[in-house]
């Protein structure tokens, strides 16, 4: 078994949804983050921001429990995991699901994979289909969507956990410039809704409409705070992306 994160320590702020100190994690003979010292905002939408190879997946890894951190600690408010939600092409479209059939898939931390949905289950599943507003295509099979369509139903898989945090990996890639307003446009709705949102990503308008920014660079912390503090021409061209 990883260790997840635990729940937070009383001086935890009531604001904080996650707090790192001294983060350090990688893989077998492979450190990827460095000491990292964080605070991630509680019901606000926070973007991580970097090249590649930044660390910014190893991180999702680390925030979704599923890496365990060599040094430091991670602290999460809330008692039920994290959902965690793939880049789009983590789900093959050769696989003959529909939309209903994936979503389900979001109780499956909670059912297992070969129990019967309960009726709380459906519930839950009905709540987050109409939240993403993919309900009309229940029936279609997931390859046959559009980008901005398949993005809502991975989504709406992530809020059928029920989770307080939603971890995103690169949710607008390859999204027309439409879309990708449509996803910005849904998570800050999310978070108003009552959930914490963190996604990776490489678009700065994608970033820059976040609450909270954290820039990694080469694993290590080069800024984290409201976007406009972080995202400056500096920091950007420590980071190899223009402004």
């Amino acid at each position: 078994m990883f260790n997840k994160p635990r729940p937070s320590p009383a001086a935890m702020d009531p604001g904080t949804a996650v707090r790192a100190t001294g983060l350090s994690a990688g893989y077998a003979g492979h450190p990827v983050l460095h000491q990292l010292n964080f605070d991630i905002p509680a019901l606000a939408v926070t973007a991580l921001v970097g090249p590649n190879g930044s660390g910014k997946s190893t991180l999702l890894g680390a925030l979704a429990g599923v890496i365990r951190p060599t040094a430091g600690a991670l602290h999460r408010a809330g008692n039920r995991p994290p959902a965690f939600v793939p880049q789009r092409g983590a789900v093959g479209d050769a696989l003959p699901l529909t939309v209903r059939q994936t979503v389900e898939m979001g109780r499956w931390s909670d059912r297992g994979p070969w129990r019967r949905l309960t009726r709380r289950d459906r519930a839950a599943v009905d709540t987050a289909m109409d939240r993403l507003g993919v309900t009309g295509l229940a029936t279609r099979q997931l390859g046959e969507l559009s980008g901005g369509q398949r993005q809502r139903v991975l989504i709406a898989q992530g809020l059928a956990q029920e989770s307080e945090l939603v971890l995103l990996d690169e949710p607008t890639t390859g999204l027309d410039p439409g879309a990708r307003e449509r996803t910005a446009a849904l998570l800050a709705g999310l978070a108003a809704d009552g959930v914490t949102v963190v996604h990776a990503t490489h678009d700065l308008e994608s970033a820059r409409s976040a609450d909270f920014c954290i820039a990694l660079r080469e694993g290590r912390l080069a800024g984290n705070g409201r976007p406009e503090r972080v995202l400056t021409p500096s920091t950007l061209a420590g980071l190899g992306q223009p402004a």
